[in-house]
């Protein structure tokens, strides 16, 4: 066991010393830690921020390619070329603001530097100022008693004690003599005394002086490296500004295209809608007809014609060659870009690319596979009847196809390849499922 031993006064300073400085080192590091760790924080946000943003225009390209289709690509450009700018903008704006309060911030520092500087320079005169005096208080002090010591030194009145004592005749002399060099000897020890007082107010005005000359330089250094920065702000913040101009600029020129572009636009997309208004119509007819056949078949057989009954669960497999599937457009209601009105995207849009496999998602017979107006090189599979209705699914946009109408195909059974055919923003897969000649969600029916 360790022997213990009594610490001196100055050994214990020492301990102690050393302990505050391994404390304050700890909080040092403790602090460092936190913000490297806040810093972490921050960055990961603004990470996960950009990739949500990202992924946000990402979904509002996909949604914009779902709502054009049935645009003839000069329409389909103009409304992009519009939603990359309506992207660019709100980024820009958010950075423009961002640059101007950074202006401000560095003007407001600006500001109170100024203000320090000027107080720094407001101290520097008072304290010359009072130097000049006191020195010139100090040079008269001075002359004074260089002037007493010449008199004295000439011969003039003494005053000292033993002169006092030898030369008084009577007691009243000596008690006025006695009175006159103790006034004088206060005289002098209070001139001794002011003189000594304003050599130490002198000294500590000098340095009082010098560190504020030393703040001036600073403040002066500060101050232009300030200006400095507020001058580059501000070149920013007019850049991001310009930035923002050009691009509602831009953003109106667009609009103003896709304005005088509205009735052509409206022109072809009824082209589109009575292109599918017939497909449903054929395969509305398709359907009546296998639920005629069923139940003629039932009556044969003495049994009540088959219900139409829903249609549900997972019954397709993935029709592309990307796996797991990728849905980059919804079924659903779309605003359109140009006409100003929601119209129905009919499917989803799956993810593929130009010249991919495309498979039959369930068993069946292709109706047809042909070029259909909007939808391009188009493979439709009859699956027969489901739960007593009707099942079809329907490939869009296609590069091409090796089947062809009658030809009876197995699940996954390649129809063809993807491509951009129709009007059709980029390369996908529009897939599209048709119960009893009308469109319903093909997500759920994919397992998704």
């Amino acid at each position: 066991m360790a022997s213990m031993r009594t610490l001196t006064p100055r050994r214990a300073r020492g301990v102690r010393a050393v302990a505050a400085s391994l404390a304050g080192a700890l909080a040092v590091l403790l602090g460092v830690t936190a913000a490297g760790s806040a810093i972490g924080d921050d960055l990961d946000d603004r990470q996960a921020a950009l990739q949500r943003q990202q992924a946000q225009n990402e979904q509002q390209r996909a949604d914009a390619e779902a709502a054009l289709e049935g645009l003839s690509a000069q329409y389909q450009q103009t409304a992009q070329d519009l939603l990359a700018v309506q992207q660019q903008l709100a980024p820009a704006q958010a950075a423009l603001a961002a640059a101007q309060e950074a202006l401000a911030g560095y003007e407001r520092e600006a500001e109170l530097i100024a203000a320090r500087l000027q107080d720094a320079e407001d101290q520097e005169t008072s304290i010359s100022a009072t130097i000049a005096t006191d020195t010139q208080r100090s040079d008269e002090i001075r002359s004074q008693m260089r002037q007493m010591a010449r008199q004295a030194y000439q011969g003039g009145p003494s005053l000292s004690g033993l002169s006092i004592v030898v030369g008084a005749q009577t007691v009243e002399e000596f008690t006025e003599q006695y009175g006159l060099a103790a006034a004088a000897q206060r005289t002098q020890n209070q001139v001794l005394d002011e003189l000594a007082d304003i050599e130490a107010a002198n000294k500590n005005s000098q340095a009082r002086l010098t560190a504020v000359r030393e703040r001036i330089t600073e403040l002066k250094a500060e101050a232009d490296a300030k200006v400095a920065e507020a001058e580059q702000a501000r070149q920013e913040a007019a850049d991001k500004k310009a930035e923002v101009e050009r691009l509602i600029a831009e953003q109106t020129a667009k609009q103003a295209q896709l304005a005088s572009q509205k009735a052509a636009a409206e022109t072809e997309v009824a082209s589109i809608d009575a292109e599918k208004s017939s497909i449903e119509a054929e395969l509305t007819k398709v359907a009546n007809e296998q639920r005629a056949r069923a139940a003629a078949a039932a009556a044969a057989a003495g049994q009540p014609a088959p219900a139409a009954g829903p249609v549900s669960g997972a019954l397709f497999g993935n029709p592309t060659s990307i796996n797991p599937i990728h849905v980059t457009s919804e079924y659903g209601m779309r605003l359109h870009p140009i006409l100003g009105y929601y119209r129905l995207h009919a499917g989803i849009d799956l993810r593929t690319y130009c010249g991919t496999p495309i498979y039959a998602a369930r068993e069946g017979t292709v109706q047809w596979a042909r070029w259909r107006n909007g939808f391009g090189n188009q493979v439709m599979v009859d699956h027969g009847l489901y739960n007593g209705s009707s099942l079809m699914t329907s490939y869009n946009h296609m590069t091409s196809f090796v089947v062809g109408g009658g030809q009876h195909v197995s699940q996954g059974q390649l129809l063809g390849y993807s491509g951009n055919t129709g009007t059709s923003a980029a390369c996908h897969l529009h897939f599209e499922v048709y119960v009893n000649g009308a469109t319903v969600n093909p997500r759920p029916l994919l397992g998704l």
